[in-house]
């Protein structure tokens, strides 16, 4: 169930308001909860899997569709981490695109964004955790606001000091493809942001006119940290961070 703070408290059983159709009926997805990481699609994110538990959750899902869920913790998930600590209700669904078993059990691994969903219920008795997750419905834009935000980024990525960067060049590279201005705007906020409330709240946002224009916003005003020199580290504004490929994919 949802609470009132929009947190997911799986003790509370399913979400029967945010479900369309039978709840029983939508996909089984391994979660995997972090205190600090959000993934949007598209992205790519590496994992190195240690715990017990979800070298299991990894075991299962390479055996199955491997898809897991990334979900971030609520605050104050540290008194009960290895438990059931509460989560956002929103969740990005990944696909495994490559995995390495390491000699003494552990896994990396290479997860790919594919959708945004939504928690409906935490289910099984597995040791890590497993949920219904509900696709979220977008709210398209009109193509014309796309097109103006399409050169909104551009204008961005090739303004100074920016522009001279490794990670600038690769997007203005990406917003000459065809990629749709939605996607790039995700891979931005996965690649520039780290703040990972300011990221979870761009994931949970359904409306892409809407998300894109904060996205733009919140890279624009950390866009200014950025330095042009590789060799020069400037204290982060915004949560603006440089080092995250973007993927193509």
């Amino acid at each position: 169930m949802i609470d009132e703070s929009g947190s997911f408290d799986p003790s509370e059983g399913p979400d029967e308001s945010a479900s369309q159709g039978t709840w029983e009926d939508l996909p089984l997805i391994p979660l995997f909860p972090l205190p600090n990481v959000v993934l949007f699609p598209r992205a790519v994110l590496p994992l190195h899997i240690f715990e017990e538990r979800y070298k299991t959750m990894t075991r299962h899902a390479l055996e199955g569709d491997r898809q897991i869920a990334m979900a971030l913790l609520r605050p104050g998930w540290e008194k009960c981490y290895h438990g059931r600590p509460a989560i956002e209700p929103v969740v990005c669904v990944g696909s495994i695109l490559s995995a390495e078993e390491l000699p003494d059990g552990n896994f990396n691994f290479l997860l790919q964004g594919t959708m945004r969903g939504q928690v409906v219920a935490e289910v099984g008795n597995e040791t890590y955790r497993l949920a219904r997750i509900r696709p979220i419905e977008e709210v398209p834009a009109a193509p014309g606001v796309m097109k103006a935000q399409r050169q909104q980024l551009i204008d961005l990525f090739t303004s100074q000091p920016i522009a001279a960067t490794v990670m600038a060049r690769q997007f203005t590279k990406i917003l000459a493809t065809p990629l749709s201005t939605a996607d790039i705007a995700d891979l931005a906020a996965f690649t520039f942001i780290e703040d990972a409330a300011v990221k979870q709240s761009l994931l949970a946002d359904a409306d892409v006119a809407r998300r894109v224009g904060a996205t733009i916003g919140v890279l624009a005003e950390a866009v200014g940290a950025i330095s042009p020199d590789p060799g020069v580290e400037q204290a982060p504004s915004a949560g603006a961070k440089r080092y995250r490929n973007p993927s193509l994919n």
